[in-house]
Order: structure tokens, then sequence, then C-alpha cells
């Protein structure tokens, strides 16, 4: 047992390395998948997942793969496409779902292009796919300064976030926080995207960010204990994936989203709000 579970993490570095960036990436961005999923927003998260690519590409073709400029392109790039899509839903009769799922589709093909132009498959995989077992100093203290500024800020505003998810027109009538509430929010999705492409990649990123917030979904209603609880999931799906990477020598980054995704399918079924659970809760009350 202690070969299988804790002799990884004790005699590696890297594996040591791994388990911290993905823990600190889980702290953040599993409480942000929570509010995404409560103000039905969970594509979104998808599609900013893929507007941060072109940004990435961006830096990456002037400077290789650096961790600082990859990062400030990501930012940038997400905030345009935030801000665009945002725009056209606003001024044109198109709806804001439909404007992020173009913004999107042409940000991830504009920067599979971009990386294309200068880089081999192996370049575009890291990006795409990310490279959570060579994370270095560098990206974990990136890591780290992001969840870090998430957990500051969803102190700051955890009210106005949970008045928002309940009754969003309410907010704004009573409170002038509404609308800058909503792009602090954005900002916390796309910066935590934006640290997870470093481990997972640009497109399995949001997959930690909205598995363990869906699995919680199915064991609590209230908003508290469900952060908690999808944090608690992304750990462990962080670990178990890790584990199942190192053994079975797999790739990381699909064996943690495929570990939470299990967490995810066992709760649709055993969950306390989950299909069991409320098939037997009405079976009793028709018996009673």
């Amino acid at each position: 047992m202690y070969d299988f579970l804790i002799a990884p993490f004790v005699e590696f570095g890297f594996m040591q390395r791994a388990l911290a960036g993905s823990l600190m990436l889980a702290l953040g961005a599993c409480p942000v998948g929570v509010f995404l999923m409560l103000r039905r927003m969970s594509l979104t998260g998808d599609a900013m997942a893929h507007a941060i690519l072109p940004g990435a590409a961006a830096g990456f073709l002037l400077y290789g793969l650096q961790i600082v400029p990859m990062t400030i392109g990501g930012l940038i790039a997400g905030v345009i496409v935030a801000l665009g899509a945002g725009a056209v839903s606003r001024f044109t009769v198109q709806r804001e779902d439909a404007s992020m799922a173009a913004f999107y589709l042409i940000s991830l093909a504009l920067g599979v292009l971009i990386v294309s132009l200068r880089g081999s498959s192996v370049d575009l995989m890291h990006v795409l796919f990310g490279t959570v077992l060579a994370l270095n100093d560098d990206a974990l203290t990136l890591i780290a300064l992001i969840s870090g500024i998430t957990l500051l800020t969803l102190a700051i505003f955890w009210r106005a976030l949970v008045a928002e998810c309940l009754d969003p027109l309410f907010l704004r009538s009573v409170s002038r926080l509404g609308t800058p509430v909503h792009f602090i929010f954005l900002g916390l999705v796309v910066l935590n995207l934006v640290g997870g492409f470093q481990a997972l990649g640009t497109l399995l990123s949001v997959g930690l960010m909205m598995l363990p917030a869906a699995a919680a979904r199915f064991w609590t209603s209230r908003v508290e204990p469900m952060c908690v609880l999808a944090f608690g999931f992304g750990a462990v799906s962080c670990i178990a994936g890790l584990l199942v990477s190192y053994h079975a020598s797999l790739p990381s980054g699909p064996a943690i989203i495929l570990s939470a995704g299990a967490i995810y399918l066992t709760s649709i079924l055993f969950g306390t709000r989950g299909v069991f659970n409320t098939k037997l809760r009405r079976h009793r009350h028709r018996t009673a």
C-alpha cells in the first residue's frame, strides 16, 4: 500500500511538484466552478478555456515555452474574448452563448495555427494538454498566486456572488455591485484557466474546474459546503490521477480529468441528491 499510494510522492520531486501544483489549482478553480454551475454558465468556462489559447500561443511564438509571456498573452486574449462576446450580445440580436461559441471557435483555430507556425506537434500537445509532471518553480509560484487571489476575492465578494447566483436582477436593483461583481467573477474564471493551462493545457483545464463542482451538486444544495466538497473531489481527482499516471504510464492531465469524471458519475448514482437516493425517497413517500 505504501509503495502504491505514498512512495511516488516521497521519492520523486516531479511528483511532489505535480501534486502541489494540481492541489493549489483545485483550491482556486473548484469554488469558481461551483459559481459557474450555479449561474448556469458551465459552457462559458469551456469557451473561455479555448479563448486563452491564441494569447498563450502568441507568447509561445515570440518567447517559446516561457511562463510569463504565455500567461500574459492568455490573460489578454481571455479578457478580449469575454468583453467581445459581451459587447456582441449587448448591442446586437445575438445571445451571449452564441457569441461566446463563435469567439471561442475562432480563438481555438487561431491558437492552433499560431503554435503550428513555429512549434512542433510536441509543442502543440504541450499547449493543448499541459505537462503537469513538468511543473517548475515559476509555474508553482504562478498557480499559488492565482489561487491566493481567487480565495481572497471570493471571501470579499462572497455575499454578492451568492446573491447574483440566486437573483441577479434583484442584486442590481438594490446594489451597485451587480455589474462589477459579474466582471470580477469573469476575471477569476480567466485567471484560473490561465493557471490551469500551465498544468492541464487549454483543453483540459476547465475539467478540473467544472467536474468536481458538478459532482458536489449531487451531495448538497448549500453553497458553502458545495465549494468545500468540490475542492475535496478535486483534490482526490488530482491524487488519483497522478497515481494512475505514474503506475500505468498514462498522460497525467487526462488521468486527472478522468478521475474527476469517475467521481462525477459515482455522484450521479449514489449522491444524496443522486438517482438512487431520489428514487428511494419517492418510493418511501408513495408507501407512507
